[in-house]
């Protein structure tokens, strides 16, 4: 827990701070674990991540909460594995399993065509349900994931097989905001004729920060003040396209 001085520092820190993001915890709640711990009085995010995915996430400190909407519609940037045969409620592997078959008969050739569905403009249906982590508790929980069950068109930029070793298909994708890797997966298992749930996910970029220099929530617990004040990236530095 931050001192008198600590608070006072902090108070006057404006910027974003690159957290690397674990698996397992809703973003909301890394910002706020992050807040409380520090004491910090009013903080914001860009865009947000999946709880099953792990990566760069902005958080906002001070004035720095001025580029929410900016950084809310920031294009991303991931890698993942998806897992073919396997349909769960969630779309991902923490889900209850709604059917499975096997597709050790599905070749790379069938891949590379089913992924050119899924490049432009597309339309996706974002999952009802997301698996959490709870504190203290070691298995995840389902729980309605609170988004629009409506279509709505989304754009990739690239959706790239990188490897095979059936049944996991590991990818990089590149798109707009509010496109749901595991709602891509399940349509691309669909497309293949298979079924498919996301294994792995990892945001690697989001708008022009990259997670290579994002710090781990583990070790941002670690600092202190003056550790988490050298960290913040300032105001006019984030918001500079």
């Amino acid at each position: 827990m931050a001192n008198l001085s600590a608070i006072s520092m902090l108070s006057e820190v404006d910027g974003a701070l690159l957290v690397d993001k674990p698996a397992g915890l809703a973003a909301h709640d890394v910002e706020r674990a992050i807040k409380a711990h520090f004491n910090l009085v009013k903080t914001g995010h860009g865009a947000m991540l999946d709880p099953g995915a792990s990566g760069v996430f902005v958080m906002l400190l001070g004035d720095g909460t001025k580029l929410s909407q900016e950084l809310l519609g920031a294009d991303g940037v991931y890698e993942g594995k998806i897992r073919l045969g396997r349909v769960t409620d969630t779309c991902d592997c923490h889900g209850h399993v709604l059917s499975e078959q096997d597709a050790a008969a599905v070749t790379r050739e069938a891949l590379e065509a089913a992924a050119q569905e899924f490049r432009g403009d597309i339309y996706q249906t974002a999952p009802a349900f997301s698996a959490v982590r709870i504190a203290g508790r070691p298995e995840w929980e389902i729980v309605p994931s609170g988004k629009d069950a409506g279509e709505k068109l989304v754009h990739i930029y690239r959706f790239t097989i990188t490897d095979y070793a059936a049944p996991f298909v590991s990818f990089t994708l590149s798109c707009t905001k509010g496109v749901s890797a595991r709602a891509l997966a399940n349509d691309f298992g669909r497309q293949l004729g298979c079924g498919a749930s996301l294994e792995e996910l990892r945001r690697t970029k989001t708008g022009k920060f990259t997670l290579e220099g994002a710090t781990s929530l583990m070790e941002l617990m670690k600092l202190d003040a003056v550790g988490l004040k050298n960290l913040v990236i300032p105001v006019f530095e984030a918001g500079r396209r």
